[in-house]
């Protein structure tokens, strides 16, 4: 799974480094001589990458008012299943909840970090900075057994950095057999 993970990083990495280097004639949309054209999409700042180190670290000492603490008041948490939660109270109400009462333990390794700036949208996703990542996930929950698995987040900032959307992708199959009594 990593070598996947690593394969499609260097993959978005050859793209965003391949330039057409043909000449081509100036026209009115393109820059004038001296000026670059933003490109659709680059590598935005590795704080962000920081900023996702420090919400997992939150999470698993069970810390969520530190981790929500860069959530925008507007923030919308979604799974790939469809489900969702809106708002920061909301969402803060979750977390402590599942932290509380649901989840004993959580550590995250083999984390993956890709920060990316999307200066002009391909589809419907929004401008500006998203925190791609991937990592391991091993929790004991209240049960007493065990969920191991993969899971990709996707998350975007805000213009004040908050974030304000994240989108987690995982399989519900084993948590859901990690918490059955």
């Amino acid at each position: 799974m990593r070598k996947l993970l690593l394969g499609m990083i260097a993959f978005l990495l050859f793209l965003t480094a391949c330039k057409d280097e043909t000449k081509k004639e100036t026209t009115a949309t393109e820059p004038a001589a001296g000026e670059t054209k933003a490109q659709p999409a680059e590598f935005a700042d590795a704080k962000y990458a920081q900023l996702g180190k420090d919400g997992l670290a939150a999470l698993s000492s069970g810390d969520i008012d530190k981790w929500s603490a860069n959530w925008a008041d507007n923030i919308v948490w979604q799974w790939n299943n469809g489900d969702s939660v809106a708002g920061k109270a909301a969402v803060v109400a979750y977390w402590k909840d599942r932290r509380a009462n649901v989840i004993d333990s959580i550590t995250f390794a083999q984390d993956i970090w890709l920060p990316v700036k999307v200066n002009q949208p391909q589809q419907n996703e929004a401008a500006g900075v998203w925190l791609l990542s991937w990592y391991a996930v091993n929790a004991k929950y209240k049960t007493g057994k065990r969920m191991m698995q993969w899971i990709h987040t996707v998350q975007h900032m805000d213009a004040n950095d908050k974030i304000d959307r994240v989108i987690q992708y995982l399989d519900r199959a084993p948590i859901s057999a990690a918490m059955a009594k």
